[in-house]
């Protein structure tokens, strides 16, 4: 027996020989859980999770600072007014049992354990650090051990670390290297609640967590604001959500995914995917520390309102509580700073208190967790704060760094075609400055809720043209501008830009004046005239510039899925000529092919798969090219081209009758449009895709049969011993060659040619050739 400060351990640890796996197999328990995977010891490899920096850094959405700036200067002056962060004296491990956890770490990493076996030992491992948890948990090089232990023992040993340890459990995650193992106990238990076996396991881990939760609201503003406690804090919180831990409440949403969702052409409401959720959660666990976080004084919710740290877990919170509105509306009102005594429905904010909510917005940290209640406020809130916080003051935001990101998120949000009309009294005439500001964003924020609630479309494409475009100038530079948004706004003479030329380099075109063209491509075309004129004006080199950048693209298959007239988007479509193999070898490329493909007529087409076969050797070793050459019928075309030219015009005669029987008003009016333009405003747009779908395949089948039924005619003729039934038949296949390239609507018209087919041949023959078939059978059975 071996003596770790006045406690005996229960296993014998040799002193001069190395620990083999047999030496950590005492004490084995039946226990329940049991996992079957190994972990690593290794934080770079396995314990670097998506979100968090290998230094702990302090991540954000939307941009923010990091975990050195949030410990640099530059501290807010209630930080400071919040005193120190706790600490704790740090106790030295003695050599004997830092021997023993090495050795415990040779033995579980190797090969000649067993799953069963590691479980057990990993189990055993961690019943000897009883007592000695904080010491051991912030060991710089213990705590490694500990999180392969915690990774590969069961849940009953780790709700027994995390009972043991409970008490000290703030201390441990707010320490550096505590803070990675306090974050693996509980991905150790998100692990064992998504493979429970019994009830008993849940019971277990839910005692655990109240434990854990009534520690942490005894003292959660320390927590809160240190760059680990609050990554340890956002974790445990979408444990009790029963969120994966690997969800995007918890990690770092990419600004490009933002945007995204801003610009969608959908309310982007934070939703969490059914695949996010673990089998069980724990909801009254949720409640219950979350609003023991916000039962704090006033000076310390100004503190939380303006921490980076503190902010990030706030916002994971209204994430996790979407759905939730009687939580959200009691949550949201004190973090906007109201006094919660008295409050009534429709009267949360009061009047004193909306100037201080304009200052905190300009704050990055608080600026982020506005975004947040902005998308997660029920509706009665919502519209509170948009009416007496927001109202009169969004062109002051929308100058700012980062109050203009606040304007983006509740433009994004906006409810109804009422909040477009006060957006619009105050923004609208603002288009030509906030692009000149750099502040483009705002701009397409009103054109993407704009175009989502169809409301002030017209207005808004009229707007932005009057910004990029004077009424002295031909509208065919409205396009060229806008991809070169950036470019244009620091050229001192506007009046004489040109398309960037000369550069070794190509300049990038902009992100978001490619974005702002995508969403304008989305309005109906009798609004978007002078935006159709300059694309498709443009001159062929600029066309071929545009086509080979990722933005650019985008914008020319906006243009080709919009509404705008088929000889405009075949114009745009020839000037590609020579260029589709070039394109299409590249996957962002492919996208443009396909949709030129859609827009072109059948000359066009043609000419595009054959500029295809040319490269079909090298497409075909891409990944996305076999799809793209399957797509476009490659081999048929290169088998036979006239087939291949037939088959295009029954899916084109197809179509057309299809959308001219079943297609929308906006379908039906459009009749110079591509039978495959896409029509976004319609509301039975799904529908249509499916049926166009079903279409074509039938198409499809029934030409290829077609064509083998007329295969198999030319061979019965050139054969001497041709019936009389088959001569009915290759005369009617001559006089009426048409049928075979005539459009099939429908599967039951082909299979009741194919029947009367069968019957005429089955009736048909004389009796000499009946004789000679019997002759035929009768030698073959001989």
């Amino acid at each position: 027996m071996v003596a770790l400060g006045s406690k005996a351990l229960p296993l014998r640890i040799p002193k001069t020989s190395s620990l083999t796996k047999d030496d950590f197999m005492a004490g084995e328990e039946n226990s329940y859980g049991k996992r079957g995977r190994k972990g690593s010891m290794s934080r770079r490899s396995s314990k670097k999770h998506p979100g968090f920096d290998g230094h702990h850094s302090v991540e954000n959405l939307s941009g923010g600072v990091s975990a050195k700036t949030a410990r640099a200067s530059k501290v807010s002056k209630h930080q400071i007014a919040s005193g120190p962060q706790p600490s704790f004296i740090r106790k030295q491990v003695d050599p004997e049992t830092k021997k023993y956890y090495s050795e415990i770490s040779n033995v579980i990493e190797g090969n000649e354990v067993d799953l069963e076996e590691r479980s057990i030992i990993c189990g055993n491992a961690l019943e000897e650090s009883r007592g000695k948890e904080v010491e051991l948990a912030t060991d710089k090089i213990i705590s490694h051990t500990f999180e392969t232990l915690l990774d590969g023992c069961d849940a009953n040993h780790t709700c027994e670390f995390l009972r043991s340890c409970a008490e000290d459990f703030p201390s441990i995650a707010m320490d550096q290297s505590g803070s990675h193992v306090a974050e693996a106990a509980l991905k150790s238990l998100a692990y064992h609640l998504d493979h429970l076996q019994d009830d008993k396991a849940y019971s277990e881990i839910e005692e655990t967590l109240a434990i854990i939760c009534k520690v942490i609201v005894d003292t959660p503003i320390e927590i809160m604001r240190n760059c680990y406690g609050s990554h340890v804090l956002r974790t445990l919180l979408c444990l009790c959500k029963g969120v994966s831990l690997d969800s995007a409440a918890l990690h770092k949403t990419k600004s490009s995914t933002i945007l995204a969702q801003q610009l969608n052409s959908r309310p982007a409401r934070v939703e969490i995917n059914d695949s996010q959720y673990l089998q069980q959660g724990f909801p009254d666990q949720l409640k219950f520390l979350v609003s023991g976080m916000l039962n704090c004084s006033k000076e310390d919710i100004l503190t939380l309102q303006t921490d980076q740290c503190s902010s990030l877990v706030l916002q994971t919170a209204l994430k996790l509580l979407v759905g939730h509105e009687e939580e959200l509306l009691h949550i949201i009102p004190v973090l906007l700073g109201c006094n919660m005594e008295n409050v009534v429905e429709g009267n949360v904010i009061k009047i004193t208190s909306v100037q201080n909510l304009l200052r905190l917005m300009k704050g990055t940290a608080y600026s982020h967790l506005m975004e947040v209640i902005v998308e997660v406020a029920p509706e009665t809130l919502y519209k509170e704060l948009f009416t007496k916080v927001f109202r009169n003051s969004l062109v002051q935001l929308s100058y700012h760094e980062c109050g203009n990101f606040v304007v983006q998120a509740l433009v994004s949000h906006a409810r109804s075609q009422d909040n477009i009309e006060l957006i619009w009294g105050e923004l609208g005439q603002e288009f030509k400055d906030l692009l000149e500001k750099g502040m483009a964003g705002v701009v397409a924020s009103v054109i993407a809720a704009s175009q989502r609630l169809h409301s002030h479309e017209h207005k808004c494409s009229l707007a932005l043209a009057a910004a990029i475009c004077s009424t002295n100038e031909s509208p065919g530079c409205i396009v060229p501008r806008l991809l070169f948004l950036e470019s244009y706004r620091k050229c001192k003479d506007k009046s004489n830009w040109s398309w960037p030329k000369g550069l070794k380099i190509p300049l990038k075109m902009h992100v978001m004046g490619s974005l702002i063209l995508q969403l304008i491509f989305k309005f109906p075309s009798e609004f978007i005239q002078p935006y159709i004129t300059s694309i498709a004006s443009m001159e062929t080199d600029h066309v071929l510039e545009a086509s080979k950048d990722s933005g650019g693209q985008r914008v020319i298959e906006a243009f080709l899925s919009s509404n705008a007239s088929a000889k405009q988007k075949r114009r745009l479509v020839m000037k590609l000529r020579g260029h589709f193999g070039e394109l299409s070898l590249h996957p962002s490329g492919s996208f443009t092919v396909e949709k030129c493909f859609t827009a072109g007529n059948l000359s066009q087409r043609e000419l595009i798969v054959s500029e295809l076969l040319a490269v079909q050797s090298e497409l075909s070793k891409t990944k996305h090219g076999p799809p793209l050459l399957r797509k476009f019928d490659v081999d048929w075309f290169a088998r036979r081209p006239d087939q291949w030219k037939l088959r295009q015009a029954s899916k084109e005669s197809a179509y057309k009758e299809f959308y001219t029987t079943f297609g929308s008003k906006e379908t039906k009016s459009s009749k110079t449009n591509s039978f495959l333009a896409e029509t976004p405003r319609t509301s039975q747009s799904e529908n249509l895709k499916v049926m166009r779908k079903e279409i074509e395949s039938s198409i499809a089948s029934a030409a290829a049969q077609s064509s083998t039924l007329q295969i198999l005619a030319n061979e019965n003729s050139t054969t001497k011993t041709r019936t009389s039934g088959h001569k009915r038949h290759a005369e009617r296949a001559e006089n009426k060659g048409e049928t075979f390239c005539k459009a099939v609507a429908g599967d039951d018209i082909f299979k009741s040619k194919t029947k009367r087919q069968k019957k005429e041949k089955d009736h048909g023959g004389d009796e000499n050739a009946v004789e000679k078939k019997k002759k035929k059978r009768l030698r073959k059975d001989d």
